[in-house]
């Protein structure tokens, strides 16, 4: 089997968590570098991959000439750097979402991309959560009619502000609207495509926040709203998705168990029950004939990373195009623009 040697740009939360488990759950790939400086990174990368190299410097990774694949698991200011740098040297990339802080910057990395025939992924790992994957199962077979609302939450309870880069206002890309938002946002496109317009509310709630911690962000299709909220100050949390159609609704609460396994340091090649919802987050569709609990889709979040290696050594078509990553930053800067102007935003 052909191994795609791979190196880690950055190895926190985002590396150890949230990438490496997955990674390591899928056949044919060959960590043998991380970069990073911190002693609690280098321990955890040691500890994911006993054989790996830790390097401090970007360079022993780019000029690797067997480093085939760079993950890059770093702030959001610096994806674009990165990449570009990692594409110029000719290595594919798979980037942590969100994709880069501004479209332009995305759009750059797309055509250099294009033009050395390299891969270009990024880990909108979410729209294989186990809720998202039933709601799209409802929706595409029909069973709510023609769907007229949409709505999607992303709440938590944090009501003190966290250190680190995520929520510091000089990073370009920090604040919800970039971190929670995205998830939302690229379900929302993979599901209904471009919206015709865009509306926000985007605001600071916090005591000593510094960056957007609470958004509703509106979005509008012909004869579809679709609404997706998120804040930090959700004590007691909603539904996670409601749909409503000409033939009846969905209604879903509770949040995909994937995540929890992953800080709890499960990976899915460890466990056979792997993204399997309890039977009492599901969701339940009522229609005009009748009321059923759904059982959920199982979520997988190993078909992000299967999908990059077979593209990688196969030319398989990534299921996370680059060009949809980018349009999720475009919805959040026409947001962002929306929430300056206080206006409707015409998308296209």
């Amino acid at each position: 089997m052909k191994q795609v040697n791979t190196a880690f740009a950055g190895y926190g939360s985002g590396g150890s968590i949230y990438n490496a488990p997955i990674l390591s759950s899928v056949e044919g790939f060959n960590v043998t570098k991380v970069l990073t400086s911190s002693p609690k990174n280098i321990k955890a990368a040691k500890k994911d991959f006993p054989q790996v190299k830790v390097v401090k410097e970007y360079s022993a990774i780019i000029e690797d000439p067997d480093i085939d694949l760079v993950v890059l698991v770093l702030p959001n200011h610096l994806h674009y750097t990165f990449a570009k740098q990692a594409l110029e040297a000719n290595k594919n990339v798979m980037a942590e979402k969100p994709f880069t802080p501004h479209s332009r910057e995305a759009n750059d990395l797309i055509k250099l991309a294009h033009q050395k025939k390299l891969v270009l992924g990024v880990n909108h790992n979410r729209r294989w959560d186990s809720d998202f994957q039933t709601v799209k199962k409802i929706v595409k077979n029909g069973l709510l009619g023609k769907v007229v609302e949409y709505e999607a939450h992303f709440d938590r309870f944090r009501n003190e502000v966290k250190p680190g880069w995520k929520e510091k206002k000089e990073n370009p890309g920090s604040g919800i609207l970039y971190d929670l938002g995205s998830h939302l946002i690229d379900q929302a496109l993979n599901l209904f495509g471009n919206p015709k317009e865009v509306f926000a509310d985007i605001r600071t709630q916090r005591e000593g926040a510094t960056v957007p911690d609470a958004f509703e962000l509106l979005l509008f299709y012909p004869n579809l709203k679709v609404t997706l909220k998120a804040g930090m100050l959700v004590k007691d949390k909603g539904p996670t998705f409601q749909v409503f159609g000409t033939k009846g609704s969905f209604v879903k609460f509770g949040a995909d168990v994937q995540e929890e396994a992953l800080k709890e340091g499960k990976r899915p090649i460890d466990t056979s029950e792997w993204g399997v919802e309890p039977k009492n987050i599901w969701g339940k569709l009522k229609t005009v004939q009748e009321e059923n609990l759904i059982e959920s889709e199982r979520g997988n979040y190993t078909v992000i990373y299967q999908n990059l290696y077979n593209a990688i050594t196969a030319g398989e078509a990534l299921a996370v195009k680059p060009e949809q990553a980018r349009d999720v930053i475009r919805i959040i800067e026409a947001a962002q623009q929306s929430q300056d102007e206080r206006r409707v935003i015409t998308f296209g």
